[in-house]
């Protein structure tokens, strides 16, 4: 848990994320970051009674990278806020197929989640109960086989990166669930949350935070070279 760390102080807490790990506990049963977390703390600190901490926003499963709990309510409140305000800056890096696409592009959709499947549809234009959903990508890296595209959200909605780079024709590479050819050995995507910038909700200083790429990955050590 230790190395996993990129940034902490008395308020909050971010957490580089391996792909397979749970950033909260679901149905699955399976023990989630947040918990682990909180125990880490417990013994490291030698805290008597319950640890306080908070989710302040998620990122899916199979993805890596950068996520931000706190722990304090009040960090927690704050940050939740700033999330919903769009005043956190998330960048991401994702690994997708050499095609020809523009090498930069704004990417304008409309999102609805299937529950059934746990799925989103995308639609061209404004749909009934579909959300609107903004992201804009750059190539940053041409590789043998793939490109390596930038992306800053807009907005923040279920699956968003995967299903729209999906509806572009260029799913990411390893996510099967969005049209990817194969899977990946440790069955995650080539998504990571590379980078947040904020201002911190209490001491109000600038927060920029880079997270490494897994190591245990060859596309994404070459990515990052």
């Amino acid at each position: 848990m230790k190395e996993q760390i990129i940034y902490e102080d008395n308020h909050l807490l971010v957490i580089n994320k391996k792909v397979g790990q749970l950033v909260q506990g679901d149905k699955t049963g399976d023990e989630s970051l947040l918990e682990s977390i909180k125990n880490f703390i417990k013994i490291r600190d030698a805290k008597p009674g319950n640890v306080f901490l908070g989710l302040v926003h998620r990122i899916d499963r199979p993805t890596s990278g950068l996520v931000i709990y706190a722990k304090t309510s009040k960090a927690l409140s704050r940050l939740t806020q700033m999330v919903k305000n769009r005043e956190v800056k998330k960048t991401y890096w994702a690994v997708v197929g050499k095609e020809m696409i523009p090498q930069s592009q704004r990417l304008v959709h409309y999102l609805k989640k299937n529950e059934k499947n746990n799925k989103a549809i995308v639609f061209p234009k404004a749909t009934e109960g579909a959300k609107e959903a903004i992201l804009t990508y750059h190539v940053i890296k041409t590789l043998d086989n793939y490109l390596l595209l930038e992306i800053d959200l807009e907005t923040g909605r279920h699956h968003q990166i995967r299903a729209q780079l999906s509806k572009t024709g260029i799913p990411i590479k390893g996510d099967l669930k969005y049209g990817a050819p194969r899977s990946n050995p440790d069955g995650g995507i080539n998504l990571h949350a590379r980078k947040l910038e904020f201002i911190h909700p209490v001491t109000k200083e600038n927060i920029e935070i880079t997270a490494p790429v897994p190591q245990n990955d060859a596309i994404w050590r070459a990515c990052e070279e």
